[in-house]
């Protein structure tokens, strides 16, 4: 099931999609795009089906919440013999500057856990370096292109964090360890580790609403990220109808 865009409305295709956000107010600017939608219940959680098919979950905030949420969500429907063939992680975002100022868009084209492994008197080592797990989840490349020229998202790393930068010195650090990095939320990781243990693809999809650094409440624009979201969605149905899950 799910989005097409017919004469104005969506209408089913074969690509089957799951929006996982943080928390509602998330969720809500994304269904915004899709005029209404109805609640299924989970266990321990309740997703919004927009007319198109699209199932959309605010899945908690936190890489852990984030992917218990989702593999709920993924589970489900592979059970209901109508499984998902891609994930979507949305939200707004902290921007790293100048390269994704306030109100821009960006995609992930690497998805990566920034806080994941130890620090050591040499430094951050990632968990990797460990000899466990993985840190970093890579979207399907094309999926990542077509979804920037549509919506205008500058494409880039996005670093899942569990603690929120909030000096300068932190937001230094991150920008050494990942360069390529534009944007900094709390659930990306997550929700790419769901997916991946269930064979989906997934991606990220973040509107910046403040700058990575000191906080300063006065400069975010959380209103501003979250209409972003919602026009972003608004243009995503047919890249998402047109995307070939097996052309990875």
């Amino acid at each position: 099931m799910v989005l097409q865009a017919q004469e104005g409305r969506l209408t089913t295709s074969a690509v089957r999609v799951l929006v996982a956000t943080a928390v509602p107010a998330e969720r809500d600017a994304v269904a915004r795009a899709f005029g209404s939608a109805t609640e299924v219940p989970l266990p321990a959680a309740t997703l919004l089906r927009t007319p198109g098919g699209h199932d959309l979950l605010a899945a908690g905030v936190g890489p852990a919440l984030a992917a218990a949420g989702t593999a709920t969500a993924l589970t489900a429907a592979a059970l209901d013999g109508r499984p998902y063939t891609l994930v979507v992680s949305a939200g707004i975002a902290g921007g790293f500057a100048p390269r994704a100022p306030v109100g821009s868009l960006v995609v992930a084209d690497e998805i990566t856990a920034a806080d994941l492994g130890a620090e050591t008197a040499d430094g951050f080592v990632p968990v990797t370096e460990l000899g466990f797990g993985t840190v970093s989840h890579r979207p399907p490349n094309a999926l990542v292109r077509a979804i920037a020229e549509a919506v205008g998202a500058h494409p880039g790393g996005v670093l899942t964090v569990s603690t929120v930068t909030g000096t300068a010195a932190r937001a230094a650090d991150l920008r050494a360890r990942h360069p390529h990095a534009l944007a900094e939320a709390m659930e990306g990781f997550g929700v790419a580790e769901a997916a991946a243990a269930h064979g989906v693809p997934a991606v990220e999809i973040r509107a910046v609403s403040n700058p990575v650094g000191p906080r300063d409440r006065a400069a975010w624009r959380i209103g501003d990220a979250l209409t972003a979201l919602t026009e972003a969605f608004g243009k995503l149905a047919p890249v998402l109808e047109s995307w070939n899950p097996h052309d990875q």
